[in-house]
Formats: structure tokens, sequence, C-alpha cells
């Protein structure tokens, strides 16, 4: 496959699932974590950039009762099980399309180990919220810990993927069409 044929697939990957993840994000913002708040008055776990605390995870699965948690489980957590790979596809076939003329890129490695690492820090997150949910009242502290350690780090991880496909992107602006060794 030539440069040319291989840049506009990657191209087309990043369209395609940037296009496929922004469609499940809006429809996660705009109908079950939304109504996941309105049930609970109070932001749902995912919403949670900066974490939560065992006493605000009781907080949100009681006020939930048992169809929020049931509504989390069926609706909210699917949805959560699209949305990282394709998060995670989007940023690295975007990084990988910008860092075609940069060959050797360290800025490109590190993109794409972020990307996949936030999809890893948002699966442990859904994983971790499910248990909660399933063992809701008897909720340990260690697990809220652990689930709220994912939501920081996924925020974390996220925010430097994504701030890096911009630097990757103005790079990629700069550099010269014939691309120079790094």
């Amino acid at each position: 496959m030539t440069n040319g044929i291989l840049s506009k697939h990657i191209g087309m990957i990043a369209v395609g699932s940037g296009l496929l993840a922004v469609s499940v994000y809006l429809s996660m913002i705009n109908v079950t974590l939304a109504h996941l708040e309105s049930v609970s008055g109070h932001a749902p776990f995912d919403m949670r950039p900066f974490g939560y605390s065992p006493a605000d995870a009781a907080t949100i699965l009681d006020t939930l009762g048992v169809d929020g948690r049931e509504y989390y489980l069926r609706h909210q957590i699917p949805r959560d099980t699209l949305y990282p790979a394709l998060l995670a596809l989007t940023l690295t076939a975007t990084i990988c399309w910008f860092g075609q003329r940069m060959p050797n890129s360290t800025l490109v490695r590190h993109g794409v180990a972020l990307s996949v690492g936030s999809a890893v820090f948002d699966y442990i997150e859904n994983l971790s919220i499910m248990a909660m949910i399933w063992r809701w009242p008897d909720v340990s502290a260690p697990l809220v810990y652990a689930a709220s350690t994912a939501t920081i780090i996924k925020s974390v991880i996220t925010t430097l993927a994504v701030l890096l496909v911009f630097l990757i992107g103005f790079i990629w602006s700069r550099w010269p069409k014939a691309g120079l060794r790094q």
C-alpha cells in the first residue's frame, strides 16, 4: 500500500471513528448521564473527573434507587463500553495520520500510548462502577477508592492524549511535506 493510500485510510478511520465517538458521547451526555443526574440529583461517577469519596458514592448509589442503578447498568454502561474504544481509535488514528510527517516521533508514540491508556482506565472505571452497583449497599471503601482513582487517571490521561493530538496537529501543519527526520 502506498503512503498516499495509507494516509487516506488512516484519515478515513480518524474521521469515521470520530463521528461515531461524538454520537455516542452526545447520547451519553444528553440522554443517559442527564437522566442519571436528574434521578439522583448528583453528577454520575463518569462525570466526576476529580474523583469521589465513599460517602459521595453511597449518596449517589442510594439516591439513584433500584431503578436508577438498573438504568446505569442497562443504558449508561453499554454506551460507555463503546465510547472508550471509539475515542482511543479516533485519537490514535488522528495521531498516526498527522504523525506520518514525523517518522519515529516520540510524541506520536506517547500519544498512541496515552490514547490506549485512556480507554483502559475508562474500562476499569466502568467495571468498578458495575461492581459498586452490584454490591450495593455493601460497597467497600477500597472498591470506591479504586473506582475513583480510575476515574481520575482516565480524566488526566484523556486530557493529555487530546492535548497531544493538538500539539502533533500543530507540528504537522508546520512540517514540510517531504518529512524531516527527527
